[in-house]
């Protein structure tokens, strides 16, 4: 399994970014593909989450209305959409994936997630 973030950087508050992420290794469309972050000092926090299979989608209910989690299975990447970028969304941002779990569960215990990649830093500051 190997899973290839991308897209990170140093944005204002208010603006937005997309993260990427390259997956490959396992059945893209069979198992759940998410978003979770951590930023200095703090535990683990599930962001989004979703499952092509039925495609139902899951998120933290500090970035409901905000971030879109999507993907796109030709090219076996899953996107977040992130807008109204906030200080408090500064962290570490890692895709991941798990082959025996939910992604209602993944969002509340993140700690679950098997497989992950190298992460993506968002830095939100003006």
């Amino acid at each position: 399994v190997q899973l290839v973030e991308s897209g990170g950087g140093l944005v204002q508050p208010g603006r937005s970014l997309r993260l990427s992420c390259t997956a490959s290794g396992f059945p893209f469309d069979d198992y759940p593909l998410g978003w979770f972050r951590q930023a200095p000092g703090k535990e683990r926090e599930g962001v989004s989450c979703m499952t092509n299979g039925d495609g139902n989608t899951y998120y933290a209910d500090s970035v409901k209305g905000r971030f879109t989690i999507s993907t796109d299975s030709a090219k076996n990447t899953v996107y977040l959409q992130m807008n109204d970028l906030k200080p408090e969304d500064t962290a570490v941002y890692y895709c991941a994936t798990e082959f025996y779990s939910t992604c209602d569960t993944l969002v509340r215990a993140p700690i679950e997630y098997d497989y992950w990649g190298q992460g993506t830093q968002v830095t939100v500051s003006s």
